[in-house]
Protein backbone atom coordinates (compact mmCIF):
# COMPACT_ATOMS: atom_id res chain seq x y z
CA UNK A 1 0.00 0.00 0.00
CA UNK A 2 1.49 3.34 -1.12
CA UNK A 3 2.06 5.80 1.70
CA UNK A 4 0.08 9.02 1.35
CA UNK A 5 2.33 12.10 1.45
CA UNK A 6 1.78 15.77 2.15
CA UNK A 7 2.17 16.35 -1.59
CA UNK A 8 -0.77 14.03 -2.27
CA UNK A 9 -2.90 15.94 0.24
CA UNK A 10 -1.95 19.28 -1.34
CA UNK A 11 -2.91 18.07 -4.85
CA UNK A 12 -6.17 16.55 -3.60
CA UNK A 13 -7.15 19.78 -1.82
CA UNK A 14 -5.81 21.97 -4.65
CA UNK A 15 -3.58 23.94 -2.28
CA UNK A 16 0.17 24.29 -1.79
CA UNK A 17 2.28 21.98 0.39
CA UNK A 18 2.97 25.01 2.56
CA UNK A 19 -0.75 25.44 3.22
CA UNK A 20 -1.07 21.79 4.27
CA UNK A 21 1.96 22.18 6.53
CA UNK A 22 0.42 25.27 8.14
CA UNK A 23 -2.82 23.34 8.67
CA UNK A 24 -1.00 20.42 10.30
CA UNK A 25 0.86 22.81 12.60
CA UNK A 26 -2.39 24.62 13.45
CA UNK A 27 -1.24 27.93 12.00
CA UNK A 28 -4.60 29.21 10.81
CA UNK A 29 -4.02 32.98 11.04
CA UNK A 30 -4.08 33.61 7.29
CA UNK A 31 -6.10 30.57 6.20
CA UNK A 32 -9.69 30.89 5.09
CA UNK A 33 -12.40 28.61 6.46
CA UNK A 34 -13.06 26.99 3.07
CA UNK A 35 -9.35 26.24 2.61
CA UNK A 36 -9.23 24.62 6.06
CA UNK A 37 -12.24 22.50 5.22
CA UNK A 38 -10.70 21.37 1.88
CA UNK A 39 -7.46 20.32 3.56
CA UNK A 40 -9.33 18.57 6.35
CA UNK A 41 -11.47 16.68 3.85
CA UNK A 42 -8.44 15.70 1.75
CA UNK A 43 -6.66 14.31 4.80
CA UNK A 44 -9.76 12.32 5.74
CA UNK A 45 -10.42 10.97 2.23
CA UNK A 46 -6.81 9.98 1.63
CA UNK A 47 -6.26 8.64 5.16
CA UNK A 48 -3.13 10.75 5.56
CA UNK A 49 -1.04 10.18 8.72
CA UNK A 50 1.68 12.77 9.47
CA UNK A 51 5.24 11.45 9.79
CA UNK A 52 5.84 12.28 13.44
CA UNK A 53 9.53 11.36 13.33
CA UNK A 54 10.20 13.57 10.31
CA UNK A 55 8.30 16.44 11.88
CA UNK A 56 10.23 16.05 15.12
CA UNK A 57 13.55 16.19 13.27
CA UNK A 58 12.48 19.29 11.35
CA UNK A 59 11.10 21.11 14.40
CA UNK A 60 13.82 19.77 16.74
CA UNK A 61 11.06 18.79 19.15
CA UNK A 62 9.23 15.56 19.90
CA UNK A 63 6.43 17.35 21.79
CA UNK A 64 6.92 14.72 24.48
CA UNK A 65 7.61 14.92 28.21
CA UNK A 66 9.02 12.06 30.28
CA UNK A 67 7.64 11.48 33.78
CA UNK A 68 9.60 9.19 36.12
CA UNK A 69 7.76 8.40 39.35
CA UNK A 70 9.52 6.85 42.33
CA UNK A 71 6.66 4.43 43.03
CA UNK A 72 3.52 4.36 40.90
CA UNK A 73 1.64 2.54 43.70
CA UNK A 74 1.40 5.82 45.61
CA UNK A 75 -1.99 7.49 45.16
CA UNK A 76 -0.15 10.80 45.06
CA UNK A 77 1.91 9.66 42.06
CA UNK A 78 -1.05 8.55 39.94
CA UNK A 79 -3.00 11.72 40.70
CA UNK A 80 -0.05 13.95 39.82
CA UNK A 81 0.51 12.01 36.59
CA UNK A 82 -3.12 12.66 35.64
CA UNK A 83 -2.70 16.40 36.26
CA UNK A 84 0.53 16.50 34.23
CA UNK A 85 -1.14 14.64 31.35
CA UNK A 86 -4.13 17.00 31.38
CA UNK A 87 -1.92 20.08 31.24
CA UNK A 88 0.38 18.66 28.55
CA UNK A 89 -2.58 17.55 26.43
CA UNK A 90 -3.87 21.12 26.37
CA UNK A 91 -0.45 22.20 25.07
CA UNK A 92 -0.30 19.42 22.44
CA UNK A 93 2.41 17.54 24.33
CA UNK A 94 2.41 13.82 25.08
CA UNK A 95 3.87 12.09 28.13
CA UNK A 96 5.80 8.86 28.66
CA UNK A 97 5.43 7.50 32.21
CA UNK A 98 8.12 5.35 33.83
CA UNK A 99 8.09 3.72 37.27
CA UNK A 100 11.48 3.62 39.02
CA UNK A 101 10.31 1.50 42.00
CA UNK A 102 12.48 3.69 44.27
CA UNK A 103 15.43 1.99 42.57
CA UNK A 104 18.28 4.38 41.62
CA UNK A 105 19.64 2.05 38.92
CA UNK A 106 16.21 1.70 37.33
CA UNK A 107 15.75 5.47 37.50
CA UNK A 108 19.13 5.96 35.76
CA UNK A 109 18.16 3.61 32.93
CA UNK A 110 14.84 5.40 32.43
CA UNK A 111 16.54 8.80 32.32
CA UNK A 112 19.00 7.53 29.72
CA UNK A 113 16.17 5.94 27.70
CA UNK A 114 14.11 9.13 27.69
CA UNK A 115 17.12 11.21 26.67
CA UNK A 116 17.82 8.75 23.83
CA UNK A 117 14.22 9.16 22.69
CA UNK A 118 14.86 12.92 22.66
CA UNK A 119 11.93 13.86 24.89
CA UNK A 120 11.83 17.62 25.31
CA UNK A 121 11.92 17.59 29.11
CA UNK A 122 11.61 15.31 32.14
CA UNK A 123 9.65 15.50 35.39
CA UNK A 124 11.19 13.27 38.07
CA UNK A 125 10.15 12.08 41.52
CA UNK A 126 13.87 11.58 42.27
CA UNK A 127 15.41 8.73 44.23
CA UNK A 128 18.17 11.20 45.05
CA UNK A 129 20.96 8.77 44.20
CA UNK A 130 21.82 9.89 40.66
CA UNK A 131 23.28 13.28 41.48
CA UNK A 132 25.90 13.22 38.72
CA UNK A 133 23.22 12.56 36.11
CA UNK A 134 20.89 15.25 37.48
CA UNK A 135 23.79 17.72 37.49
CA UNK A 136 24.81 16.85 33.93
CA UNK A 137 21.29 17.52 32.66
CA UNK A 138 21.30 20.80 34.58
CA UNK A 139 24.69 21.76 33.09
CA UNK A 140 23.35 20.91 29.62
CA UNK A 141 20.41 23.28 30.20
CA UNK A 142 18.01 20.36 29.86
CA UNK A 143 14.40 21.10 31.00
CA UNK A 144 13.97 19.28 34.31
CA UNK A 145 11.62 19.52 37.30
CA UNK A 146 11.51 17.52 40.53
CA UNK A 147 8.26 16.55 42.29
CA UNK A 148 7.69 15.58 45.95
CA UNK A 149 11.42 15.55 46.68
CA UNK A 150 14.46 17.79 46.62
CA UNK A 151 18.07 16.74 46.14
CA UNK A 152 20.70 18.60 48.14
CA UNK A 153 23.16 20.72 46.13
CA UNK A 154 21.18 20.18 42.89
CA UNK A 155 19.58 23.45 41.79
CA UNK A 156 16.50 22.10 40.04
CA UNK A 157 12.97 23.53 40.54
CA UNK A 158 11.00 21.31 42.91
CA UNK A 159 7.27 20.91 43.60
CA UNK A 160 6.75 20.15 47.29
CA UNK A 161 4.06 19.98 49.92
CA UNK A 162 4.65 21.96 53.09
CA UNK A 163 5.43 18.64 54.78
CA UNK A 164 6.21 20.00 58.23
CA UNK A 165 2.88 21.80 58.29
CA UNK A 166 1.13 18.58 57.19
CA UNK A 167 2.48 16.77 60.25
CA UNK A 168 1.66 19.73 62.49
CA UNK A 169 -1.97 19.74 61.32
CA UNK A 170 -2.25 16.06 62.22
CA UNK A 171 -0.61 16.39 65.64
CA UNK A 172 -2.72 19.45 66.50
CA UNK A 173 -5.89 17.52 65.62
CA UNK A 174 -4.82 14.54 67.75
CA UNK A 175 -4.17 16.93 70.67
CA UNK A 176 -7.52 18.64 70.16
CA UNK A 177 -9.15 15.22 70.46
CA UNK A 178 -7.36 14.57 73.74
CA UNK A 179 -4.59 12.17 72.65
CA UNK A 180 -1.19 12.47 74.36
CA UNK A 181 0.71 9.35 73.26
CA UNK A 182 1.12 9.93 69.53
CA UNK A 183 3.22 7.97 67.04
CA UNK A 184 4.21 8.17 63.37
CA UNK A 185 4.86 5.46 60.81
CA UNK A 186 6.28 6.01 57.36
CA UNK A 187 8.22 4.18 54.70
CA UNK A 188 12.00 4.14 54.82
CA UNK A 189 14.12 7.30 54.99
CA UNK A 190 17.34 5.34 54.37
CA UNK A 191 18.08 7.53 51.33
CA UNK A 192 17.04 10.72 53.15
CA UNK A 193 13.98 11.26 50.95
CA UNK A 194 13.10 14.88 51.64
CA UNK A 195 9.32 14.63 51.97
CA UNK A 196 9.51 11.79 54.50
CA UNK A 197 12.29 13.43 56.51
CA UNK A 198 10.37 16.72 56.61
CA UNK A 199 7.22 14.99 57.85
CA UNK A 200 9.11 13.33 60.68
CA UNK A 201 10.83 16.62 61.57
CA UNK A 202 7.48 18.40 61.52
CA UNK A 203 6.01 15.69 63.74
CA UNK A 204 8.77 16.15 66.34
CA UNK A 205 8.51 19.95 66.26
CA UNK A 206 4.75 19.82 66.71
CA UNK A 207 4.99 17.44 69.68
CA UNK A 208 7.47 19.80 71.31
CA UNK A 209 5.23 22.81 70.67
CA UNK A 210 2.34 20.97 72.35
CA UNK A 211 4.61 19.99 75.28
CA UNK A 212 4.29 16.28 74.51
CA UNK A 213 7.16 13.78 74.84
CA UNK A 214 9.07 12.63 71.76
CA UNK A 215 9.24 8.85 72.19
CA UNK A 216 11.61 7.04 69.83
CA UNK A 217 9.62 3.80 70.16
CA UNK A 218 6.60 5.64 68.74
CA UNK A 219 8.42 6.59 65.52
CA UNK A 220 9.02 4.00 62.79
CA UNK A 221 10.45 4.58 59.33
CA UNK A 222 11.06 1.25 57.58
CA UNK A 223 10.35 -0.73 54.42
CA UNK A 224 6.68 -1.38 53.65
CA UNK A 225 6.86 -5.12 54.28
CA UNK A 226 8.00 -4.54 57.88
CA UNK A 227 5.44 -1.90 58.87
CA UNK A 228 2.83 -4.29 60.30
CA UNK A 229 5.38 -5.99 62.55
CA UNK A 230 6.61 -2.58 63.66
CA UNK A 231 3.06 -1.54 64.56
CA UNK A 232 2.61 -4.81 66.46
CA UNK A 233 5.76 -4.09 68.49
CA UNK A 234 4.63 -0.52 69.10
CA UNK A 235 1.22 -1.55 70.39
CA UNK A 236 2.82 -4.21 72.61
CA UNK A 237 4.68 -1.56 74.61
CA UNK A 238 3.78 -1.08 78.26
CA UNK A 239 2.39 2.32 77.29
CA UNK A 240 1.47 2.01 73.62
CA UNK A 241 0.57 5.02 71.45
CA UNK A 242 -3.08 6.03 71.44
CA UNK A 243 -2.87 7.58 67.97
CA UNK A 244 -0.80 7.07 64.82
CA UNK A 245 0.05 9.39 61.95
CA UNK A 246 0.56 7.44 58.70
CA UNK A 247 3.25 9.33 56.80
CA UNK A 248 1.92 8.32 53.39
CA UNK A 249 -0.74 6.16 51.74
CA UNK A 250 1.32 2.96 51.72
CA UNK A 251 1.91 3.28 55.46
CA UNK A 252 -1.80 3.89 55.98
CA UNK A 253 -2.69 0.73 54.06
CA UNK A 254 -0.40 -1.39 56.25
CA UNK A 255 -1.88 0.12 59.42
CA UNK A 256 -5.43 -0.62 58.24
CA UNK A 257 -4.48 -4.19 57.30
CA UNK A 258 -3.08 -4.74 60.80
CA UNK A 259 -6.17 -3.21 62.43
CA UNK A 260 -8.45 -5.53 60.46
CA UNK A 261 -6.35 -8.66 61.06
CA UNK A 262 -6.29 -8.01 64.80
CA UNK A 263 -9.92 -6.91 65.17
CA UNK A 264 -8.96 -3.49 66.51
CA UNK A 265 -11.42 -0.63 66.58
CA UNK A 266 -10.67 2.79 65.08
CA UNK A 267 -10.58 5.22 66.87
CA UNK A 268 -11.41 3.41 70.15
CA UNK A 269 -8.29 1.23 70.17
CA UNK A 270 -6.18 3.40 67.90
CA UNK A 271 -6.87 6.80 66.35
CA UNK A 272 -5.49 7.21 62.83
CA UNK A 273 -4.71 10.11 60.50
CA UNK A 274 -3.11 9.60 57.09
CA UNK A 275 -1.19 11.99 54.88
CA UNK A 276 -2.70 11.74 51.36
CA UNK A 277 -6.37 11.66 50.45
CA UNK A 278 -6.79 8.03 49.39
CA UNK A 279 -9.77 7.17 47.19
CA UNK A 280 -11.49 5.07 49.86
CA UNK A 281 -11.03 7.51 52.76
CA UNK A 282 -14.66 8.63 52.86
CA UNK A 283 -15.97 5.08 52.18
CA UNK A 284 -13.95 3.32 54.88
CA UNK A 285 -15.80 2.62 58.13
CA UNK A 286 -15.08 4.74 60.07
CA UNK A 287 -14.25 7.50 57.60
CA UNK A 288 -10.54 8.30 57.58
CA UNK A 289 -9.27 11.67 58.69
CA UNK A 290 -6.50 12.72 56.29
CA UNK A 291 -4.10 15.52 55.45
CA UNK A 292 -4.85 16.23 51.82
CA UNK A 293 -2.34 17.46 49.24
CA UNK A 294 -3.48 19.72 46.36
CA UNK A 295 -2.24 17.10 43.92
CA UNK A 296 -3.77 18.48 40.73
CA UNK A 297 -2.39 21.96 41.36
CA UNK A 298 1.03 20.43 42.07
CA UNK A 299 0.97 18.33 38.90
CA UNK A 300 -0.10 21.28 36.75
CA UNK A 301 2.64 23.46 38.25
CA UNK A 302 5.25 20.79 37.44
CA UNK A 303 4.04 20.56 33.84
CA UNK A 304 3.89 24.34 33.47
CA UNK A 305 7.46 24.72 34.73
CA UNK A 306 8.95 22.12 32.41
CA UNK A 307 7.05 23.47 29.39
CA UNK A 308 8.20 26.99 30.27
CA UNK A 309 11.81 25.78 30.28
CA UNK A 310 11.27 24.08 26.91
CA UNK A 311 9.71 27.14 25.31
CA UNK A 312 12.07 29.78 26.73
CA UNK A 313 15.19 27.61 26.97
CA UNK A 314 15.78 29.39 30.27
CA UNK A 315 18.26 27.79 32.62
CA UNK A 316 17.39 27.61 36.29
CA UNK A 317 20.08 29.64 38.04
CA UNK A 318 19.00 28.60 41.50
CA UNK A 319 16.88 25.93 43.08
CA UNK A 320 13.39 27.17 43.71
CA UNK A 321 11.04 25.10 45.85
CA UNK A 322 7.35 25.63 45.18
CA UNK A 323 5.53 24.81 48.43
CA UNK A 324 1.85 23.86 48.48
CA UNK A 325 -0.51 24.05 51.45
CA UNK A 326 -1.85 20.85 53.08
CA UNK A 327 -5.43 20.66 54.32
CA UNK A 328 -6.97 18.71 57.21
CA UNK A 329 -10.03 16.69 56.14
CA UNK A 330 -11.87 15.66 59.31
CA UNK A 331 -13.68 12.33 59.47
CA UNK A 332 -14.30 9.72 62.17
CA UNK A 333 -10.93 7.92 62.50
CA UNK A 334 -9.79 10.68 64.87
Amino acid sequence: MTKVTITDVAKHANVSKSTVSQYLNKRFDYMGQKTKERVELAIKELGYQPNIVARSLKQKSTSTIGVIVANILHTFSTQVIRAIEDYCHESDFHIIVCNADDNPEKEKKYIEMLLAKQVDGIIIFPTGSNKDLYQKMLDDNYPLVFVDRTVSDIKIPSIMLDNEKASDLAVAHFVEKGYERIGIMTTSISRSIASRVERINGFKKSLAEHHLPIVDDYMKSIEVEHLQQALHDMLALKEPPQAILAGNDLSLMEILKYVKANALSIPNDLAVIGIDEVSFASLYNPGLTVISQPVFEMGKQAAALVLQQIQTKAKSEQQHIYRFEPMLVKRESC
